[in-house]
C-alpha cells in the first residue's frame, strides 16, 4: 500500500471508529500498540507501567474518538494521549534507576541491516541514559518516523522548539556513543 493509499486508509478506520466499528478500533491498536507500546516503555523506563499505560491510552481512545475532527491528526493526538498518561504516572511515582536493560527486551526495535547487534546494543544503552524528554524526541522522529509537525503536537510545543530538542538530543546520544566507536 502506498503511503497515501495508507493515510487515507488510516483516516477511515478513524471514521469508522467514530461510527462505533469495533473491528476499525481493533485494527488501529494493532497497528499503533508496538510503536506505541516502546515509546511508553522508553518515557516510563517500566515495561508493567508501559503496558498499563498502554491500555489506559486505549481505553481514552474509544472513549474520546468523537472529540476528533481531523482523522489526519490520529497519530499525534494518540500518541499526545500516551505522552500526557506517561507523565502523570512518573509524577506519582518515581522512577527506578537503570531497570530497563533487563526489562524489557521483547520492547527494543529490530536493528537496521547495516548495524551489528552489538552496535544496536550500544544505541539502545546509550538511549536509555539520556533524560526523558531527549529519548522522547529521538524515539518519536526515528523509531516512530514522525515529522517535526506532528512531534510538536505531541508534546504540545513550537516546531523550532521541536527541531532545537532533538538537535541537542541528537548531539547527547551522539556524545554517548563516541566512547564505543571504533
Amino acid at each position: 500500500m502506498s503511503d497515501g493509499a495508507g493515510q487515507i486508509y488510516e483516516w477511515l478506520l478513524v471514521l469508522r471508529c467514530q461510527g462505533g466499528d469495533e473491528m476499525a478500533l481493533r485494527e488501529l491498536i494493532e497497528r499503533y500498540s508496538p510503536g506505541l507500546r516502546l515509546f511508553l516503555a522508553k518515557i516510563c523506563d517500566r515495561r508493567s507501567s508501559a503496558d498499563d499505560l498502554l491500555q489506559e491510552t486505549w481505553v481514552d481512545v474509544y472513549q474520546k474518538i468523537n472529540r476528533l475532527q481531523n482523522p489526519a491528526a490520529f497519530v499525534a493526538w494518540l500518541y499526545r494521549i500516551a505522552r500526557d498518561k506517561a507523565f502523570r504516572e512518573m509524577r506519582r511515582r518515581p522512577i527506578p534507576s537503570q531497570e530497563s536493560d533487563e526489562r524489557c527486551p521483547d520492547q527494543i526495535a529490530e536493528p537496521e541491516e547495516d548495524f551489528t547487534a552489538e552496535e544496536a546494543e550500544h544505541v539502545r544503552l546509550a538511549l536509555d541514559e539520556l533524560p526523558v524528554d531527549q529519548r522522547e524526541m529521538l524515539i518519536l522522529r526515528f523509531v516512530e518516523s514522525m515529522s517535526y509537525q506532528q512531534i510538536a503536537e505531541v508534546i504540545g510545543c513550537p516546531l523550532g522548539t521541536v527541531r532545537s530538542r532533538l538537535f541537542y538530543a541528537k548531539q547527547a546520544l551522539r556524545a554517548k556513543l563516541e566512547p564505543n566507536l571504533g
